[in-house]
């Protein structure tokens, strides 16, 4: 599967009008014409972010007669998390949900996707601005999971944190900085789980928010998983805990 490009300014306000998702869009630097700013202001209006590069950028990307500005469309529908958690609550289903804190990697990403796939995650959260791009790739490596799982793609990650935890959501921080272990927490009740970056970790103001902080036990040398096997191995505490069946008492 090829990566979908549309290029030039009309294309990409019809496909912007037409409420396509786009995975990336680049604008050059420095263009000022009627067109262009009719463009800006419907991405304005649509609260749809941008990123200003050199035209050498955009000519690396498109040989065609892209007048400044580049766009990739997205393989899958995204969603804000106000939809999704309602209607969970209203299925009566107790919340699982993944948060991803600048993932970057595309494999990565693709892999966690199939995890929570295949663990019943009920939404995968990213930011709009500083994750992986859904592309090809990483649908590849989430074997089609992409396409079956719910992605909230949201602006700003610490408003949906407390609208989590004001929701009834525990936020569990999946961290190193901590001497609590996952098998020591109630994944039963309505859950947040925060993975954060491959090189740097969750990001301080979101670990000020999370109620519990907690890691995986490990007994090697090495300090840290990859962040797709992390992501991997609380997953499974968490269904592990949702599955098991009461003890009986005799």
């Amino acid at each position: 599967m090829e990566d979908k490009i549309i290029y030039g300014t009309r294309a990409v306000i019809e496909a912007v009008k037409e409420d396509h998702e786009l995975e990336r869009l680049f604008i050059q630097r420095g263009i000022n014409n009627p067109l262009m700013n009719e463009l800006r202001a419907l991405l304005k209006k649509k609260e749809i972010i941008y990123q200003l590069v050199p035209v050498e950028k955009l000519n690396r990307i498109s040989t065609g007669n892209h007048q400044g500005v580049v766009a990739f469309l997205s393989s899958v529908s995204y969603y804000h998390i106000e939809e999704i958690l309602p209607e969970l609550f209203a299925d009566g289903k107790i919340p699982l949900l993944l948060l991803l804190d600048r993932v970057t990697d595309v494999r990565n990403f693709g892999a966690i996707a199939r995890t929570c796939e295949c663990f019943g995650v009920h939404a995968v959260i990213i930011p709009s601005r500083g994750g992986a791009q859904i592309n090809s790739d990483a649908i590849k490596t989430s074997a089609g999971a992409l396409h079956k799982i719910t992605v909230c793609r949201e602006h700003n990650l610490k408003t949906v944190l407390n609208y989590l935890a004001e929701s009834g959501l525990q936020i569990v921080a999946c961290s190193e900085k901590t001497d609590a272990y996952i098998q020591n927490v109630d994944f039963k009740i309505p859950t947040v789980i925060i993975m954060g970056s491959e090189e740097n970790g969750i990001s301080g103001e979101y670990l000020k928010v999370a109620n519990v902080k907690a890691k995986i036990p490990m007994d090697g040398n090495i300090e840290s998983l990859n962040v797709s096997v992390a992501a991997a191995v609380i997953l499974y505490e968490a269904i592990r805990q949702r599955t098991a069946k009461p003890e009986i008492l005799t």
